[in-house]
């Protein structure tokens, strides 16, 4: 069998726009590929592809990976310079994406079951969220033992994911003529407390099934005013939690207003408006253990959210495991090379096959 040029295959996608919410050209594309193969049944939901062997054999594995990118910037064409290819997602994740394709194209007859999962959406708010709405509307095809994203970790396994808590902190003041500010009250100053309280906070590391995970509390984004003479009389400062899998949603959310609740007062508000739970690194599948084993993979924490804690809702164990270094996302000179791309195909036709 002649190997994939992986990162031909890559710079394929790459050239095809996908912003999200405008992922209709490369669903359309991964769909006419997927129908070439006989050995898949594929179905078509809005801008979401699955495609299933159905053998009726022991194990199922689901590959998953989303079609979406950020907006470009200046990067939107595929830019090959020896054995690295430069462009809008080549790591966020059309290296990913080209890895699933390519194993489609050459697996007739895996070892186990496989179900390939290209859902859009994933870049933006969690309604627009393409896997989200197959789990709520069509959990059967989404349905496995383990399931695996090609989220980039450069051909290593980062497992769990940590949860995301997003807040808007409104502080009242009282208008009045900045010429004459002892006759209100400055939002905007009020904000000087409670942002060092954030900047205070310290680091928390907990280790989870020996996976070390790192907290962060940021202040992501500040408004305020009414004019360049008037004493403003609202403030708003938007918080981003990152929090471990040893804490729940709810638990990082009350650790949050605690810590805020010395700089409230009547009229304040603090309203939650995107979270997403944490996954645990839930790694003890004989699948996934055999994975990390026989290819000897580092193992380490994923501390970003990923679309893993939506399969550990189902009860399906899931990783991350794809092409590329994660740091390089959303970057104008975000990047893939040859070797990760292989590297990732090897490592995952190896476990199905």
């Amino acid at each position: 069998m002649t190997e994939p040029d992986l990162l031909a295959l890559t710079a394929e996608l790459v050239d095809i726009p996908s912003v999200s919410l405008d992922e209709g050209a490369i669903t359309d594309h991964l769909e006419a590929a997927l129908r070439e193969l006989p050995h898949v049944g594929v179905e078509r939901i809005g801008a979401n592809l699955v495609a299933r062997t159905a053998l009726g054999l022991d194990h199922r594995v689901v590959l998953a990976g989303h079609t979406d990118t950020v907006p470009a910037d200046g990067n939107e064409r595929a830019r090959v310079d020896g054995d690295v290819l430069w462009g809008l997602g080549a790591a966020d994740m059309k290296g990913g994406l080209a890895v699933m394709l390519a194993l489609a194209r050459t697996l007739p007859d895996p070892a186990v079951d496989v179900t390939w999962v290209f859902y859009a959406g994933e870049e933006v708010a969690s309604e627009h969220n393409g896997l989200a709405l197959l789990v709520r509307d069509r959990p059967d095809l989404v349905a496995g033992d383990v399931a695996i994203l090609g989220e980039p970790t450069g051909a290593e396994i980062e497992a769990g994911c940590q949860g995301t808590l997003r807040v808007d902190v409104r502080l009242r003041g009282v208008r009045a003529h900045s010429a004459r500010p002892w006759m209100g009250r400055n939002a905007v100053h009020r904000l000087g407390a409670v942002l060092r309280t954030i900047e205070a906070v310290p680091e928390r590391r907990p280790v989870i099934d020996g996976c070390e995970f790192r907290e962060a509390l940021q202040a992501v984004a500040v408004s305020g005013g009414v004019a360049g003479n008037v004493v403003p009389d609202l403030a708003t400062l938007t918080l981003n939690r990152r929090f471990a899998p040893d804490r729940t949603v709810g638990e990082a959310e009350a650790e949050l207003r605690a810590l805020l609740a010395p700089h409230l007062e009547d009229g304040d508000e603090v309203e939650v408006v995107d979270a997403a739970p944490a996954a645990a690194p839930g790694l003890g599948h004989p699948v996934l253990r055999r994975l990390i084993d026989e290819h000897k993979l580092e193992v380490r924490a994923k501390l970003g959210w990923t679309d893993v804690a939506r399969f550990t809702q189902l009860g399906i164990p899931a990783c991350n495991l794809g092409p590329g270094d994660a740091t390089l996302a959303h970057a104008a000179d975000e990047r893939v090379d040859r070797a990760s791309l292989d590297r990732t195909y090897a490592v995952l036709r190896a476990l199905l096959s």
